[in-house]
């Protein structure tokens, strides 16, 4: 067949052209062929560069668990990197708080850095009366308080949850738990779970009566017999500490008043005038309950006690109370000193009433503290008003 320099079908449907017609290459199709060149060089160079894109950071996004009340959190539509997260403050709550830290960038994944502040550990009310035995020390004579290898203390792991609100506030300590069993069994079904119950060394089935305290959700403290002033005429009781015994001889009395219970955030004096004036028998004292973690609670009913300055220096949280309010047992008397306490607590931010578990103490305590909270009266745990040298 003669060549006529035109294309020829094939049966696969290539085209191809005739020897003649393909020695004719156009200038056409050079240029496009270098194009085609230049393209695939230049894709090539940016496959084979060292770093083609940088891998995106992964972001840890923490998932809230859910309760049966609540609804499931929507998953976020899109990561922020991590260089423009910006950290949400923690709500507060009644339990630990837990601060997530982005680190700097670096060639792995970012990591967190989680912190714990002892201080604002409280416990769950409903676990309240079950020891921590990480503060436990066991002796002779029973449990004694000890910080926990962590930091924490006694007077925050046990510490009633409170608002940490700035309204006026009044703390209530009724004292001389587990001396009546009937009269501790009233104080503890009566009194509102925020008023403090201070225990007697000296009392029966403190252990019992202590569970039984933080299950209705009270805070608690142990009282300790100081010498008074006319000692032993006036006389606190069983294993009094005094300025005539050794540091040693108190400590070991201390620890024994320590040991009666557990679950407690602090101690407070039952009596103690001379005791507490009397700087050697005093530093001895202070520096053990820092030692282990407790608050110091002054009842206030001597001006030349030396435990604000010595809770300073030893680390001690400190609180001093602002009047007995049942040293009359009437109730016109008792509820004037409440009123007493109210007006303080509008004047200065707190207030602090000492008490005993008399049968009417606890019943005009009671009802007062129903009204005041409708008059805005914040009533909480000693603690919360507890100067703590420890936080600055």
């Amino acid at each position: 067949m003669a060549d006529t320099g035109k294309d020829i079908e094939r049966p696969l449907g290539q085209t191809v052209r005739s020897p003649r017609a393909a020695g004719k290459v156009s200038a056409g199709a050079v240029a496009a062929t270098v194009v085609v060149l230049a393209v695939v060089g230049v894709s090539g160079a940016i496959a084979l560069r060292e770093k083609p894109f940088r891998k995106p950071q992964e972001v840890a996004v923490s998932t809230p668990k859910v309760t049966a009340a609540a609804e499931p959190a929507a998953a976020p539509a899109a990561l922020a990197p991590v260089a423009a997260a910006k950290p949400e403050a923690p709500a507060k709550t009644g339990g630990p708080q837990i601060i997530h830290v982005q680190t700097e960038e670096g060639d792995g994944p970012p990591k967190a850095i989680v912190i714990h502040d002892p201080s604002t550990l409280g416990q769950n009310l409903k676990i309240a009366h079950i020891p921590d035995k990480a503060l436990i020390e066991a002796s002779e004579t029973g449990p004694l308080p000890v910080r926990a290898a962590d930091g924490r203390r006694p007077f925050d792991v046990y510490a009633r949850p409170w608002s940490g609100a700035r309204g006026a506030r009044v703390a209530i300590v009724i004292g001389g738990l587990a001396v009546s069993q009937t009269g501790t069994q009233a104080a503890i079904a009566k009194l509102p779970a925020e008023v403090t119950l201070a225990f007697a060394p000296q009392g029966n089935s403190i252990g019992r009566w202590m569970q039984a305290a933080r299950q209705a959700g009270h805070e608690i403290v142990m009282q300790v017999p100081l010498e008074p002033f006319d000692y032993p005429n006036i006389n606190p009781g069983r294993n009094t500490l005094t300025v005539a015994a050794s540091a040693d001889e108190n400590l070991k009395n201390l620890h024994w008043a320590l040991s009666r219970t557990t679950n407690y955030t602090g101690v407070m004096n039952y009596m103690g005038a001379r005791f507490s004036a009397d700087a050697a028998a005093m530093a001895p004292f202070m520096a053990e309950l820092g030692k282990r973690g407790l608050a110091y609670i002054d009842d206030g009913s001597s001006a030349r006690s030396l435990a604000p300055d010595l809770a300073l220096k030893d680390g001690v949280p400190f609180v001093s109370g602002d009047t007995a309010i049942d040293a009359v047992q009437d109730r016109g008397a008792i509820l004037k000193k409440l009123d007493g306490l109210e007006a303080t607590a509008r004047a200065k931010g707190f207030a602090v009433g000492i008490g005993s578990a008399f049968d009417l103490t606890v019943d005009t305590v009671s009802s007062w503290v129903a009204e005041a909270k409708k008059r805005g009266i914040e009533i909480v745990p000693i603690s919360a008003v507890a100067i703590d040298p420890q936080k600055g």
